[in-house]
């Protein structure tokens, strides 16, 4: 994956959507930090598969007895 500055890209954004489209994937960084991934169109995560993971992931989650949630986003603990 090749990667650009953020202001370079804000001056050749046209040409990172078209090789994008082509199949690159293009890091942007700012301030020397990758920040943002540009990728093809049909490879981008859909929200209907995020959500089908983020249930899988409830399912196999062990429960623990006497833990509340909020109790723990108060503690700092989350």
């Amino acid at each position: 994956m090749r990667t650009i500055g953020l202001f370079e890209a804000k001056q050749k954004l046209s040409e990172i959507v078209e090789r994008a489209t082509e199949g690159e994937r293009i890091g942007i960084t700012r301030r020397g930090k990758l920040a943002a991934i540009v990728v093809p169109a049909g490879s981008a995560v859909r929200l209907k598969d995020v959500f089908n993971d983020i249930e899988q992931i409830r399912k196999r989650a062990r429960r623990l007895k006497g833990v509340i949630a909020k109790s723990l986003i108060e503690d700092g603990r989350v």
